[in-house]
């Protein structure tokens, strides 16, 4: 689960790390109040969605940029009032865009120097990982092709936790010394608390700044949680902003199914997040787009199975449907159970392509051939990606 910036900076707050004065606004009448909060003549204004990429990115009334300077309470009014209700496009929000429903003021800090800052996990060891970098203020993907060398990175033993020697050793390397080399470990230390204790994703940090009087202030604020987690954490479920997600896939949620849109029109029935993955790839490879990625689990109820069917309906670019179940817990059986009463429940009116394979999988190939629904059964994967591209693009 993602949240906002303004969110992530109130944790910052909570945890004593330094964050430039701020007020967030979701309403037009709530400008003037929040920008005579912040003692400041010149200000940053903020557009608050869930995507990287604002400050370049282009709004649909051709405002350029979700981030902006204003020199005065006057033009910061304008700025906000323009974002507000408006469309934001960037590289990360796809051309769609995403509508801002809240725009973000806060005081405008005279920079010494920049610098990024990340807790995350590594997939490669399956450890929580700091990221730094001197070369903060840009895109870290960029740091990484170009100078390699300038990204500092340390693996933290989740037995063992951060080590005092691990945040010495990162403050060294981005050349902190004295009253700032104290300041800068307490918050490498503070930030690997709250990843550790909320149960993060992702902290990032960019730009993390130095003020002419020798502060380190956190710029720019994303945080991200494992939603598997956050049964044990109601206060950072309570920050959850379904206008940023996906209906369909806040639907899948209730019934704890893992979905996720996509653009294709060959929507995806899968058990398993990897078989999932070779599931879309397959169809790629043989010329098609995936609509989704939809994983059902490997306990899947019949009820389940029929609220999948529903949600895969409702995307009115799905033009085809590939079902994909290798039965190891979870059975064939309960498979073609759930497609048969799908189709009772709901009308299936566009191709169904279906391969199982595993656990009482003749039992699950006799119910559908029984049931009297048009299914294309089949064996294989290749086969059943390209029956399914075959009959979307005839």
């Amino acid at each position: 689960m993602n949240i906002h910036e303004y969110q992530a900076k109130a944790l910052f707050e909570a945890c004593n790390i330094l964050v430039a004065k701020g007020v967030v606004i979701h309403k037009l009448e709530e400008i003037p109040e929040a920008l005579n909060q912040i003692s400041s003549d010149r200000y940053v204004v903020k557009a608050q969605i869930h995507a990287g990429g604002r400050g370049k990115g282009v709004f649909v009334n051709s405002l350029k940029g979700g981030v902006k300077i204003a020199e005065s309470k006057e033009e910061a009014s304008a700025l906000a009032r323009e974002m507000l209700g408006n469309t934001l496009i960037t590289h990360q929000t796809g051309p769609k865009g995403r509508k801002v429903n809240a725009v973000y003021f806060s005081e405008l800090l005279t920079i010494d120097k920049e610098y990024y800052l990340a807790v995350l996990l590594d997939s490669v060891s399956s450890q929580p990982v700091i990221v730094v970098s001197t070369e903060g203020g840009m895109e870290i993907e960029k740091v990484a092709e170009k100078t390699p060398d300038k990204i500092i990175k340390v693996l933290i033993d989740p037995s063992l936790g951060l080590r005092p020697f691990q945040s010495r050793y990162i403050t060294y390397c981005l050349g902190f010394q004295g009253k700032q080399a104290s300041q800068m470990s307490g918050i490498i230390n503070t930030l690997y608390n709250l990843f550790y204790e909320k149960d993060c994703s992702l902290i990032e940090i960019n730009p993390l700044i130095t003020t002419l009087n020798g502060d380190i202030v956190a710029l720019d604020a994303k945080v991200s949680f494992d939603d598997n987690a956050l049964f044990r954490h109601p206060d950072i479920l309570e920050m959850r902003d379904l206008n940023e997600e996906n209906p369909k896939e806040i639907e899948a949620s209730k019934y704890s199914l893992n979905y996720v849109a996509l653009d294709g029109n060959i929507a995806c029935m899968v058990n398993g997040a990897g078989l999932a993955m070779a599931t879309m790839d397959i169809i790629k490879h043989y010329g098609g787009n995936p609509a989704n990625f939809l994983d059902i689990g490997g306990g899947a109820t019949t009820q389940q199975v029929t609220q999948a069917f529903k949600i895969i309906l409702s995307d009115s670019n799905v033009k085809g449907i590939l079902v994909n179940i290798f039965g190891g817990i979870m059975q064939c059986d309960i498979i073609a159970a759930g497609i048969i009463e799908a189709a009772k429940a709901i009308k299936i009116s566009v191709p169904l392509v279906v391969r199982l394979e595993g656990t009482n999988v003749d039992i699950g190939k006799k119910l559908l051939e029984e049931s009297g629904i048009e299914i294309n059964s089949v064996d294989s994967l290749s086969e059943a990606a390209k029956n399914i591209i075959k009959l979307v693009n005839p």
